[in-house]
């Protein structure tokens, strides 16, 4: 019997694009979200979902499906929103804008529990580069964001922290279980940036070192784990970027450990507003 998680997944997954990050959306596990969509395309009869190359892209009937699904859940919201105002629930939206790996990996489970407490508050979430975090906070367009490595002087609220790791070809004849920052720059390199200012030429720079044999550059994680692959060269990536199928790669941790910090933060020149406040407290009771 289908019930209103199955629907709040159909939707996760057509808005995701993948059902692993459709389950963590909603809180369930992968094989369990998997199951659920299967039951879901048993009981209508039809199937909702093409399953290709780790993506789900909706079918025609899945299209149709998912409108009424909207349809549905948008009802089911307005209820909630009208009997949370009668019982003076905070209402309204919270705007936070981070960079695409920490909305996808370290805020659901934050994002979950903050929906739990305040239901009537709706975060909107805006997939930006870093420097794109700092440019909407100055100009005050969300509520909070998500920076890299934060200004000391600055306040803000830690979130997660993240170890950058070398990533070589599987056979490449490196002999010890680490790798230090120097001997890694020396190799042929894929510069990888993900879209943000922090990576391995600004680690580079802030060590006193240079790379001295960039082979190509891109902005994707993905792009540059293929590259290294292809045995093209080698690449600093940070942990939480590594894909689930590793083969073809060798992932080395540095001999002296390099992190990255992830923290929200507020607008500057002013006080975060109630529903930030109340994001952020969330945030500190975990």
């Amino acid at each position: 019997m289908m019930n209103l998680m199955h629907w709040r997944l159909l939707v996760a997954i057509a808005e995701r694009g993948t059902i692993t990050r459709a389950a963590e959306q909603v809180g369930m596990t992968q094989s369990g979200a998997s199951q659920a969509l299967a039951q879901m395309e048993d009981m209508l009869g039809v199937q909702l979902f093409i399953r290709d190359n780790r993506q789900a892209l909706p079918t025609a009937i899945g299209l149709q499906v998912l409108e009424q699904a909207r349809v549905m859940l948008g009802a089911l919201a307005q209820i909630r929103r009208e009997v949370e105002a009668a019982r003076g629930i905070p209402q309204g939206s919270l705007r936070l804008a981070g960079f695409p790996v920490v909305l996808a990996t370290f805020l659901p489970p934050l994002l979950r529990r903050f929906n739990q407490l305040y239901p009537g508050i709706e975060v909107v979430q805006l997939e930006v580069s870093d420097d794109e975090v700092h440019a909407l906070l100055d100009a005050q367009l969300v509520d909070l964001g998500v920076v890299l490595n934060p200004d000391p002087g600055r306040r803000s609220w830690l979130l997660g922290r993240d170890s950058w790791v070398a990533v070589l070809p599987e056979d490449h004849p490196w002999p010890e279980p680490s790798i230090d920052l120097a001997s890694l720059l020396e190799q042929p390199f894929i510069l990888a940036t993900g879209g943000c200012s922090v990576n391995a030429r600004s680690l580079a720079a802030a060590a006193g070192l240079t790379l001295a044999d960039i082979r190509v550059e891109v902005r994707e994680w993905s792009s540059a784990f293929s590259l290294v692959r292809e045995r093209l060269g080698v690449t600093l990536v940070p942990l939480s970027t590594l894909p689930e199928q590793r083969q073809g790669l060798r992932v080395l941790p540095l001999s002296s450990t390099v992190e990255r910090e992830f923290a929200l933060v507020s607008a500057p020149g002013q006080e975060p507003g109630a529903m930030a406040q109340a994001f952020l407290a969330t945030l500190e009771a975990r």
